[in-house]
Formats: C-alpha cells, structure tokens, sequence
C-alpha cells in the first residue's frame, strides 16, 4: 500500500469550495471525464472513460470539510481510500486530495488527482 497526495489553492472561501467537494452525487459537474454521475445510497456510479466505476462513501465531515471515499467496483485495486480535505488559506482555500492504494496504482491515481483539483480551481474561479 502506498499513500498520495496533491495540493492546490483556490481563490475562493473554504465554504464555497467545500459546497462543490462536499456535494458526492454531482462529481460529474466538475471533474472532466466524468459523462455521469449517479448516487444509490451511499455508492456512487460513475461513467468515465468507456468504464463503470463504483465508490462508496466513508465519511463526509462537514465541519472539518472532508470527504472520504473508496472505489468498491469496476478498477482494478486490492484497497482504495482517498479524502479530499479543503481548508482555510489566507483569503481562500488550500484543497488537498490524499489517497491510499495498491503501490503499481498510486503514481497514476496522483496524476489524476491532481488533473482533477486543476479541474476544480478552473470550476471556482471562473
């Protein structure tokens, strides 16, 4: 098991960012790639890439403003766990996404990651 992380600053108050983050049903709003996105229960449904994939919510704080979340379907890895955290930074936020995964998958799913919160801060600010 090996564990990521990627970081970035939004130019926006940790609320508002943490009501796009904290909000699991409508990742496909935001994060490129995602064609759909639906919510039964408490797994995710994601159509991305020419694949299926499931994750399944852990946790959601939303006073700490972190959402933690696992893929349970349709990827290729033993243990996933990944949070996203957003945090108060000067007058905006510092957002950071942390994964746990197999080894051969963490180096990818940072890549991902990190495309992802690039995605999020062109989302914000915009």
């Amino acid at each position: 098991m090996a564990q990521g992380k990627t970081e970035i600053k939004i130019a926006r108050k940790p609320d508002e960012v943490w009501g796009v983050v904290g909000d699991f049903g409508a990742l496909d709003k935001w994060l490129p790639g995602v064609e759909t996105c639906r919510l039964e229960g408490d797994d995710r449904h994601l159509a991305m890439m020419g694949m299926e994939i499931t994750e399944t919510l852990i946790r959601k704080d939303d006073d700490a403003r972190a959402i933690t979340y696992g893929i349970t379907a349709g990827v290729p890895v033993e243990h996933h766990e990944a949070t996203i955290t957003v945090n108060p930074d000067g007058d905006g936020s510092s957002v950071t996404w942390d994964v746990d995964v197999d080894d051969a998958m963490t180096e990818m799913m940072v890549g991902i990651y990190t495309q992802g919160l690039e995605a999020l801060k062109a989302h914000l600010e915009s």
